[in-house]
């Protein structure tokens, strides 16, 4: 493949050809005849393919945001002559990233890194990576493509917190020994079997009629389950910071999570943090319904919002729940009625003002 500076020598070298041609001057053909003699040198360098052994790891593939991420590149030279003039190029998103190799010899193995944007939350699609051979005088190159591209996920930033409160003093810090009682047990749905269920749970006459054998789903009744709702219509990093770390807290003491946002439930999970991570990672600003009215009652209820007209909205549902927390993120003054209103202008805060409300 010529680049645009040999189409450029080889262009101007058939017009000093015609040139010399038409006036008769030899200095124009030696001229073009050298520019011809490069190019023939440089497809010479870049024509024999080489043979790589090409690996790009991403590690971690799933981080914080603003934390680091780096991919990782290794290059060995499977040939049997030293190869020098290879660049990498990677894209991640809308940027990419151009690393130069050092030469390398026969069998030798080279490692570079570069790091990787982690500002912006989101799904960041990293690759493919491309492999550039080029002359020195770079009148000619070689791309060839390798691996597939990964996707690096980041996530919102958290921090650490108690459990949010239910309003009750059962089991609200889960039991204290191996006596303690381990809650009801109750019918929750019907699901397909899968390898591992309990044959008791079984549901007979639901597997005959479907021809399927279905199991009963049950759920522990005792462990309060809170329930985060993120107000999506004027979302910023600050509330979907917050409602991670929120909902982290609750998941991580394996307490009952039900994430919601403008769009529905996103994420339903007794311990599973990473899903919760997950799903807030790809939360986006839009128009969306009242988020805080798809909020079934129990538990406690903890509402992340930068909207004063919608920290007021729960107040009218505050009877459904055992407690109800609203994280305000905006700049107004609020005050609602059998609501525990937290202010938070930084994340870092919220531990402070998570204990002290």
């Amino acid at each position: 493949m010529l680049t645009p500076l040999g189409w450029g020598t080889l262009v101007g070298s058939l017009v000093l050809y015609a040139v010399a041609y038409v006036l008769g001057y030899p200095e124009p053909a030696v001229l073009a005849s050298g520019g011809l003699l490069a190019l023939a040198c440089a497809l010479a360098w870049t024509a024999p393919r080489p043979k790589l052994e090409v690996r790009r790891e991403v590690t971690p593939l799933k981080v914080p945001r603003g934390d680091a991420a780096v991919a990782v590149l290794q290059v060995r030279n499977l040939g049997g002559w030293a190869l020098s003039g290879l660049r990498a190029r990677d894209r991640f998103g809308a940027g990419e990233q151009t690393v130069d190799l050092p030469r390398l010899r026969r069998s030798a193995l080279r490692t570079v890194s570069y790091p990787l944007p982690t500002d912006e939350r989101g799904e960041i699609p990293v690759g493919p990576l491309l492999l550039i051979r080029a002359d020195p005088l770079g009148l000619t190159r070689r791309v060839r493509e390798y691996g597939e591209a990964v996707t690096l996920l980041v996530r919102p930033r958290t921090v650490a917190l108690p459990i949010p409160p239910s309003g009750r003093a059962h089991h609200l810090e889960g039991p204290t020994s191996d006596n303690a009682p381990s809650g009801t047990v109750t019918f929750h749905t019907l699901r397909e079997y899968v390898v591992g269920d309990d044959l008791r749970h079984v549901h007979w006459r639901s597997s005959a009629r479907t021809g399927t054998l279905m199991v009963r789903q049950l759920i522990d009744a005792s462990l309060p389950t809170t329930t985060v709702v993120l107000d999506t219509r004027d979302l910023t990093e600050l509330s979907v910071d917050a409602a991670a770390s929120v909902a982290l807290a609750a998941a991580r003491a394996g307490f009952p999570v039900r994430l919601i946002t403008g769009e529905g439930v996103a994420a339903e999970t007794k311990s599973d943090a990473e899903l919760v991570l997950d799903r807030l990672a790809l939360v986006r600003a839009g128009d969306a319904r009242e988020a805080v009215r798809l909020a079934r009652g129990g538990g406690s209820l903890v509402l992340v919002t930068a909207d004063p007209a919608e920290a007021a909205r729960a107040a009218a549902v505050r009877k459904r729940f055992d407690r109800v927390i609203c994280v305000f993120t905006g700049s107004a003054e609020v005050s609602v009625p059998g609501v525990v209103t937290l202010r938070l202008g930084d994340l870092d805060a919220l531990p402070y003002v998570w204990t002290t409300r």
